[in-house]
Formats: structure tokens, C-alpha cells, sequence
């Protein structure tokens, strides 16, 4: 199967129903009052969380999700009814970005988790509710507001606790295949591995059965971090991980010095995240049943002496040292403090924290006017401008709100045009 990890699409929310505009023909009732219901709400686009999936594969050929509108009202005070949500299945350890604006959205980690990523509108009231002590028969009604729609990316992060990284061709698809139910595809060529391969590890200690997920991460080269090769699709499944295992191959068998390998890796690993080169790390000596392994060994004890980490000398071939190997790692992920994020991280979506009723006026290279607001842009795409009672009720907004003297200030003259959301108008003072 082939492994997706980054991918575009897009996300509609349903509109919500519009409003009913209706009066009462009852016998017996000679002026019935307004009786139009209001619209449902257009379905939501929430993300959820499936355990089933592994990849973003589907996502290939279905990028644009859609929600069903809401019902219109109706005459007799219905009701339409709200449009079911629509639901988007989506691997655990997605990250749920606006492609637009670069916004984190959502970041699911945990089964079964739901998020709300693109709002359905809400349904457009009917002139039931527009009815009060000056105005007795209304006999306009709101159309559905529209749902929201979003350019999305979505990333998957492995959620593995164990990283494997080292040069290709060092043995980190041996030792995965070793010590889990993993079976990657292992071959004397570089570069076998070009998707990460995830495998659960058991632990026997003491009569216990613990286990934690092992990522083999595809080989990194020179300038990973700066994205050469395929380094940023490698590098983003490394983040997630709590314990590092840095393999080497000892023998030095093709020509490479062990030492500098482990040096060049943790050096694309601190340029691309310092957070992940602080990670608890150890060096696993691989191929210490071929020559030469017994005489770089002195120079790699002496290299994780230097840098302050355990060494393991292993043989992924022979299971030689697996176990002290997997057993320190445990201890490792039961020692594991998680660092705090940094201040400066991605902002995360927050409906709160926008303000609906601010207003701001902006010109285009033509000179037309354009004003943005969350409010007034609803309210333009609810208005019936159809009808002269609707209209009227617009202007009066409009005048509450001080637009006039806000686009007076900015230096509009009779004539000008002005845009607000989908609707352009020729100003009048």
C-alpha cells in the first residue's frame, strides 16, 4: 500500500436554510399574523479520528468534502430541519492546517477524537421572528447564512514513542523486523525503506508484558533539513517521538566511518528541531558479527562518552545485545518528561478570539472600496435584496454600524464602488 503523508484539500460547510416569509389563512382569523419558520443549520465538517486508517491515501482521490444545506423554513412556524454533519475520517497523528493563512486547526493524537473544522451556516429566520410592536407584519425573512470553507494540508505524524534514524543501509528495517511484528522490506540496496514502517515492541520484564510503537524512519542524508532528497517528509516523523535510537553500522563496511555518520545525522536533526535533538537518545552499534566492528568500537565508546549517551553493540542479524538494547529503551519511555512548548508555536484556531462586529475598509488597485467584517458580511449574504422592506432594514444596519462615516473618512466620493463580500454597490451619500 502506498504511504501518503501530506496532502491539499478542500472543506465547504452546508449553508443553512433560508427563512420562510409567510402569513397565517386561517378561517375565522381575518388578519392572521407572520407565521414564516426559520431554516436549519448547514452540516459541519468535523474531522474525525479512525483507527483504521494509516494513510492519507484516500485523500488522493477524494480532495473536496462538502456538507449537506439545512432545510428552508416553512409556512406554520416549521422549522427546517439541521443538516447532518458532514463526517471526514483521517488517520490518528494528523495535523489539520488552513493552507491559507498556515493556521494550526486541529492536531489529532488520540482515538476517536472530533474536531470541527469548517462551520455550517445557520439557518436564515423566518418573518415570524421579525414581528414587534412598530412593525406587526414583517414580511421579509433571512436567507441561510453560508457555511465556511477552508483551503486545507493535512500532515501525518507518526505517533511511534521510538525513533529510529541513521544513514541508509545501517540496519534500522533488520531491527524493527527483529523486535516487533514489523516485516519492512529489507534488501542490500540503498534506500529500501521509503515509507516509515511502524512495529509494536514487547517488553518481558519482571512477568510484565509492556510494549511501546517503533518508527523505522526512512534514511537520512546531507541537507535532509534543508529538505534535499526526501528530508522534511523523514525529518516530520521524527517529531513526535519520546526516545531516539541512532543507529550505526560499525563494521564500516561500505566505506563509511560510523563516527561521522552519527555526527551528520544529529546535525540535520538540531538544524531541522533543536527540540528534537535534546530528545533522549542512544547509539546502537549495528553489524557487530561483521570484521571491522570490534575495531571501531573503541572510537564509538569513546564518541558516546563524549556526548553524554549509553552505547549498545548489537547485531540486528544475530539478535546480539536486542534485548539490554530494547530493555534500557523502556526504561527510557517510563523516564520521559515531555518538554513544554515554546511560546512562539503555530497559532491554533480559536472562533473566540475573532471579533464579529469589527469593520475594517481597504482599497484594491482599481480604487474600489472594500469593507470586511465578519457581521456585516453576514449579514449581506442573508439579506433578500429583493425585497424593499429587507432593503430597508439593511440601510438601517448599515447607518447603526457608522460605515457612511467610516468610508467618508477614508475619502470615498459619490460614485465610487464598494464591495462587501460578494455584493458591489455604486456609493450614494
Amino acid at each position: 500500500m502506498q504511504f501518503i503523508d501530506r496532502i491539499s484539500i478542500r472543506v465547504i460547510a452546508g449553508n443553512g436554510g433560508n427563512g420562510k416569509s409567510a402569513f397565517r389563512r386561517e378561517k375565522f382569523v381575518a388578519k392572521g399574523g407572520p407565521s414564516g419558520g426559520d431554516g436549519g443549520r448547514g452540516a459541519d465538517v468535523i474531522f474525525v479520528v479512525d483507527n483504521n486508517m494509516n494513510t492519507l491515501l484516500d485523500f488522493r482521490f477524494h480532495r473536496k468534502f462538502v456538507g449537506k444545506n439545512g432545510e428552508n423554513g416553512d409556512i406554520k412556524n416549521q422549522y427546517g430541519h439541521n443538516a447532518p454533519p458532514c463526517i471526514v475520517k483521517v488517520p490518528l497523528g494528523t495535523l489539520v492546517k488552513d493552507a491559507d493563512t498556515g493556521e494550526t486547526l486541529a492536531d489529532l493524537t488520540e482515538v476517536g477524537q472530533e474536531a470541527v473544522i469548517a462551520k455550517g451556516g445557520r439557518g436564515g429566520r423566518g418573518n415570524a421572528k421579525f414581528a414587534n410592536s412598530a412593525n406587526r407584519a414583517p414580511t421579509f425573512a433571512e436567507l441561510g447564512e453560508p457555511g465556511e470553507a477552508r483551503n486545507l494540508l493535512l500532515e501525518l505524524k507518526l505517533l511511534a514513542d521510538v525513533g529510529l534514524v541513521g544513514y541508509p543501509s545501517v540496519g534500522k528495517s533488520s531491527l524493527i523486523a527483529k523486535v516487533s511484528a514489523a516485516r519492512p522490506e529489507i534488501a542490500e540496496y540503498h534506500f529500501t525503506t521509503i515509507t516509515p514502517v511502524l512495529g509494536v515492541v514487547n517488553v518481558g520484564s519482571l512477568g510484565d508484558e509492556k510494549t511501546f510503537v517503533m518508527a523505522d524512519i526512512p534514511g537520512l542524508i546531507d541537507g535532509a533539513s534543508e529538505g534535499v532528497g526526501l528530508g522534511h517528509d523523514f525529518l516530520r516523523h521524527v517529531e513526535r517521538t519520546k526516545v531516539i535510537i541512532h543507529i550505526v553500522d560499525a563494521s564500516g563496511i561500505e566505506g563509511r566511518d560510523p563516527v561521522e555518520d552519527y555526527l551528520k545525522i544529529n546535525k540535520e536533526l538540531k538544524i531541522y528541531s533543536e527540540r528534537i535533538a535534546r530528545r533522549p537518545q542512544v547509539l546502537a552499534c549495528n553489524k557487530m558479527d561483521l570484521p571491522g566492528a570490534e575495531e571501531n568500537l573503541p572510537r564509538l565508546r569513546e564518541l558516546a562518552e563524549k556526548e553524554g549517551i549509553e552505547i549498545f553493540p548489537i547485531s540486528a542479524a544475530t539478535r546480539q545485545g536486542l534485548d539490554e538494547l530494547i530493555k534500557r529503551v523502556a526504561v527510557l519511555l517510563d523516564e520521559y518528561v515531555e518538554e513544554p512548548e515554546a511560546e512562539d508555536t503555530s497559532k491554533v484556531y480559536d472562533a473566540k478570539a475573532e471579533d464579529p462586529d469589527e469593520i475594517t475598509i481597504t482599497r484594491n488597485d482599481s480604487g474600489d472600496f472594500i469593507v470586511s467584517g465578519k457581521a456585516l458580511e453576514k449579514l449581506v449574504a442573508m439579506t433578500n435584496f429583493g425585497n424593499d422592506e429587507a432593503v430597508r432594514r439593511f440601510q438601517y444596519i448599515w447607518r447603526i454600524k457608522g460605515i457612511d462615516k467610516k468610508l467618508q473618512e477614508r475619502g470615498i466620493k459619490e460614485g465610487n464602488t464598494v464591495h462587501i463580500g460578494d455584493m458591489e454597490f455604486e456609493y450614494r451619500d
